[in-house]
């Protein structure tokens, strides 16, 4: 049976579609929020903490976030700030698209307005607009994972912003527009 190049075309736009639906679908099995452990270490305080951040249904474990946004707090001041609920998805979806857990060293979390402008005024690379000021930002690196592997893997995902520091050996996440830089 031969096709004409209307009917090739049509099959061929049909397959193309199932397959981008597909991979749009496993994709999205991802980023779904579900029962999951996530573990952070803070370099700076020492404090670690690990729970599952998600409960039944995707519903988030407030007492858990509400213990994950302390540790990831301002540790030049200890100002407290709640973490943007995105992230979370983020730090959840990554390790499982790397097949490793979740243990992540972080660096920076909520950065307050003073430690913010002390930072920048030291020249110390920081922008006066940080999403670390509104807790939509994270520096991390993932136990076990590569800093430049993580990197393309959230590049991949484009859920946000991804910055690559290799000198400093860390990857900044944040849920911004997709944009990526190296520092």
């Amino acid at each position: 049976m031969s096709l004409t190049r209307r009917q090739f075309a049509l099959q061929a736009a049909c397959a193309v579609s199932a397959a981008g639906f597909a991979l749009r679908a496993q994709a999205q099995a991802v980023w779904q929020p579900r029962d999951f452990r996530l573990e952070l270490h803070n370099t700076h305080t020492g404090e670690s903490f690990a729970g599952d951040v998600c409960v039944g249904d995707g519903v988030y474990d407030q007492d858990c976030l509400l213990s994950f946004d302390r540790v990831l707090r301002d540790h030049r001041n200890g100002e407290v700030h709640m973490i943007d609920r995105d992230l979370f998805s983020q730090l959840l979806a990554l390790p499982r698209l790397l097949a490793v857990p979740a243990r992540y060293e972080v660096i920076s979390g909520y950065r307050s307005p003073a430690s913010n402008e002390a930072l920048r005024s030291a020249g110390r690379g920081v922008v006066r607009n940080s999403m670390h000021l509104e807790g939509r930002a994270i520096d991390i690196r993932l136990l076990n994972v590569d800093c430049a592997r993580l990197r393309d893997v959230a590049l991949q995902a484009s859920r946000g912003g991804v910055g690559y520091y290799q000198s400093s050996k860390f990857v900044h996440l944040d849920t911004g527009r997709v944009r990526a830089w190296a520092g």
